[in-house]
């Protein structure tokens, strides 16, 4: 097995050949981009982010599970690095925190094996079980690196993830002590649409047949993929069959609730993880290790206080990102691109649908050239 921080120039000599940089430490942490070699994945094998506090030692393992977009035409641009500010939050509290992207996500190699078909035959439990299949092989790799513990392991989902996450606690690997499922679900076609519910409910229930994984599940009020009927509906399927949850109904959060598993939702869920570990008796530091530094960087005077804000969220997002603004205080801005041009181009695209005068202020932490 090779594991292969990520780097352009890795591309262009061929990957898992056994070509092995240095991570890189940020402060208090260090961040590591990863190539995990499933065999199923190809010779990309599955794209990862791990970040862990800085010190030597062996950290447990929490696993983060991404979502999925609505178009597949949108998978080749998600990035591990889009739950960056999430990872640092549990590597704040001790965990090695590892994002790996499932195949067809993002620039993971193989065919995603997640997908549940058509809309009129959708087999949500057929997608569960191929979603857990592929993280317990992911897994069954991370073990065999010295600064990752498993034997005190959870896994933590967010949409299409916290869905995979559920269906892992129904076949769970060893060392899996609790779980966590922000929004979990799929089949969402549109806002407030979700392709047969019903068998979406049942795959809840079929796995909470299997499930003894204590879990802490998170759906907010105002969710437009999975909303609060829905969500209960799960909820009752789920226990049902005799899965063991502690359930929260979030407020609403933004105008998507689903959004609360993010950046700016940290100062909500971060005290809802912290009570459910400590239930856990899995707290693993007393005294949290500090965040990252904040970025040296003032907002553009013609900002609006709405503009200042969404420029605080930027400042946190984790990279590639762009922020573009015109002299009339219209912005907009991007954030987990794949390139520097990604970023770019999406945030004066968005700026541009309120001012035609827009330019690129920054890109990542710095003053655009």
């Amino acid at each position: 097995m090779t594991w292969i921080p990520w780097t352009r120039a890795v591309i262009a000599v061929g990957l898992l050949v056994g070509l092995s940089m240095p991570s890189r430490a940020a402060g208090p942490y260090t961040e590591e981009e990863l190539r995990v070699p499933v065999p199923t994945a190809g010779l990309r094998g599955l794209e990862a982010l791990l970040v862990r506090p800085s010190e030597p030692g062996r950290y447990p393992l929490a696993l983060l599970n991404h979502g999925a977009p609505r178009f597949t035409a949108d998978r080749p641009n998600m990035t591990p690095w889009s739950m960056l500010p999430q990872a640092i939050e549990f590597a704040r509290r001790g965990w090695a925190a590892v994002m790996v992207m499932r195949q067809g996500y993002g620039d993971s190699g193989g065919i995603p094996a997640d997908d549940y078909g058509s809309c009129g035959r959708a087999d949500y439990i057929a997608a569960g079980n191929g979603a857990s299949a592929e993280l317990k092989e992911s897994i069954a790799l991370l073990r065999r690196r010295p600064d990752i513990d498993i034997a005190r392991m959870i896994a933590v989902g967010r949409s299409a993830g916290g869905f995979a996450t559920v269906a892992l606690t129904a076949d769970p690997p060893p060392g899996l002590v609790a779980a966590i499922n922000f929004a979990g679900g799929r089949g969402s076609l549109h806002e407030d649409e979700v392709c047969q519910g019903d068998r979406l409910i049942e795959a809840f229930g079929h796995f909470g047949e299997r499930s003894r994984i204590p879990m802490l599940w998170v759906y907010a009020e105002n969710d437009h993929f999975f909303g609060p009927k829905l969500a209960q509906e799960f909820r009752q399927a789920f226990t049902g069959g005799g899965g063991k949850i502690e359930f929260i109904k979030a407020p609403a959060f933004g105008e998507d609730g689903h959004q609360l598993f993010s950046a700016a939702g940290i100062p909500l869920w971060t005290g809802m993880v912290d009570d459910f570990l400590k239930q856990q008796g899995l707290v693993l530091r007393t005294t949290l290790l500090p965040p990252p530094p904040r970025p040296d960087l003032a907002a553009p005077a013609a900002l609006s206080a709405n503009g200042r804000r969404a420029f605080e969220t930027y400042l946190t997002s984790p990279p590639h990102k762009a922020f573009a603004f015109a002299p009339d205080g219209s912005f907009g801005w991007q954030t987990a691109r794949r390139t520097k041009e990604a970023a770019k181009s999406g945030a004066l695209s968005a700026c541009q649908q309120h001012a035609v005068n827009c330019n690129i202020a920054f890109v990542d932490d710095a003053p655009a050239h």
